[in-house]
């Protein structure tokens, strides 16, 4: 008979942190907990499962297959485990959070994360604000967030946590548009991530381009490219209904871009609580 195994949720943390950090002493630092305490949670781990979760040399620290298919089902322990006792410690949290996020990433993946949370804590109030992320770093600058989604360069320098990773792919009405010895370009005012990447990838290859529709708003783009004035650059999984993406038509490819979450040096216990939500609910989305 197989022996089954009891998972104790705070070696899941552990085994979460080096995944994500991949360091033992990263982690050991997030959780305030020395690296040879983390690598004995690890090996305790490991040895209650019968398999080994990670390959460690000197200097990298990487999933093992058996790790990477474990890593979804322990994230969603510690989710499952925090909302329970969420519930149970916190039935009457309240207060108010301020945030703010892109429009593309609050219409796609954000409002189930959300609605979970405001399941878990009816009492809490979210002020949700969707604008560029130029507008939102001012707006978090000047004290009006208590925590902002924000686009940025992927592996660049920047304050706050990588909560999700975003293949970018070339959208239109069709391919015809992306044929054309000029590619007509619909963008997002400057500075844009999005507009960055699309402008950079085609000057690598020597594309010739031109802006010919910028809009702020992600419907507005979105009908300018319905109506074939140009191509655009999307999240590869929020091209719309009625658009396709544009590969084999001789586009270059385009790096990911992040999204990143940044909050206020003080959070009071409603942000802290979806702060935590927010991060945890989006590693465990594949961010």
């Amino acid at each position: 008979m197989t022996r089954l195994a009891n998972l104790d949720v705070d070696l899941l943390r552990s085994f979460l942190a080096v995944a994500r950090t991949r360091s033992f002493s990263r982690a050991g630092a997030e959780l305030h907990r020395t690296q040879s305490t983390i690598s004995l949670q690890i090996k305790r781990l490991e040895d209650s499962l019968g398999y080994r979760l990670l390959d460690r040399t000197p200097r990298s620290v990487t999933l093992t297959p058996r790790g990477e298919a474990f890593s979804a089902a322990a994230q969603q322990m510690v989710a499952l485990n925090d909302e329970i006792v969420a519930r149970i410690n916190e039935p009457d949290l309240a207060g108010t959070v301020r945030l703010g996020t892109p429009e593309d990433f609050a219409t796609s993946h954000l409002p189930d994360v959300l609605a979970r949370f405001a399941e878990v804590h009816p009492r809490v109030n979210l002020e949700v604000t969707c604008d560029l992320t130029l507008n939102l770093l001012d707006g978090f600058r000047d004290g009006a967030f208590d925590m902002v989604l924000v686009k940025r360069e992927q592996g660049r320098r920047m304050d706050g946590t990588r909560v999700w990773r975003e293949p970018l792919v070339w959208v239109g009405n069709g391919p015809a548009v992306a044929l054309r010895e000029t590619l007509p370009l619909v963008v997002s005012p400057t500075p844009c991530v999005y507009r960055k990447r699309a402008t950079e990838a085609l000057a690598t290859v020597g594309r010739a381009w031109r802006i010919a529709y910028t809009c702020g708003s992600l419907a507005g783009s979105i009908a300018a490219v319905r109506a074939g004035l140009g191509i655009t650059v999307l999240p590869k999984e929020m091209v719309p209904p009625g658009l396709s993406r544009l590969d084999g038509v001789g586009l270059p490819n385009l790096p990911d871009t992040e999204i990143a979450l940044l909050t206020a040096a003080t959070l009071a216990t409603p942000a802290a609580r979806l702060r935590d939500h927010i991060t945890r609910s989006l590693e465990q989305a594949g961010g």
